[in-house]
């Protein structure tokens, strides 16, 4: 007989920087045995992602397409580095990942090194 695990296994998964943009991605195994690189930190609210790009966690650390519409109000979702990487050209899917992209552009810039902002040398008297 096998041996009875009281949590399903986690699959290894991992980060890595992405060749474009520099910033790191989630590496996270899918039911298709597969692997898709998916954006850190990220989870936004299923309904306000398109169907065919929405990641839903799996309790063994997979992921999976989540094509269901309307989807759970709750439901959190993940997306592709890939959408969100301010070094590749894509449309603009929705609003808010134009955002994300504007925002991981800004961080490549700090992350590169770009100079610090400038402080006067002397603060006026603020009496």
């Amino acid at each position: 007989m096998g041996h009875s695990e009281e949590e399903p296994r986690r699959l290894r998964s991992g980060r890595s920087r992405c060749p474009y943009c520099g910033l790191l991605q989630d590496r996270v195994a899918t039911l298709e045995q597969d692997w898709v690189l998916l954006e850190p930190d990220m989870n936004p609210l299923a309904h306000t992602v398109p169907a065919e790009h929405r990641w839903i966690e799996l309790s063994d650390g997979r992921v999976a397409v989540y094509g269901v519409c309307p989807p759970d109000p709750y439901q959190r979702c993940r997306v592709e580095h890939r959408l969100a990487c301010s070094a590749q050209p894509i449309p603009d899917l929705w609003p808010w990942l134009t955002s994300l992209r504007g925002e991981n552009a800004r961080r490549v810039e700090r992350q590169a090194g770009s100079e610090p902002p400038r402080f006067p040398e002397q603060w006026p008297d603020a009496g």
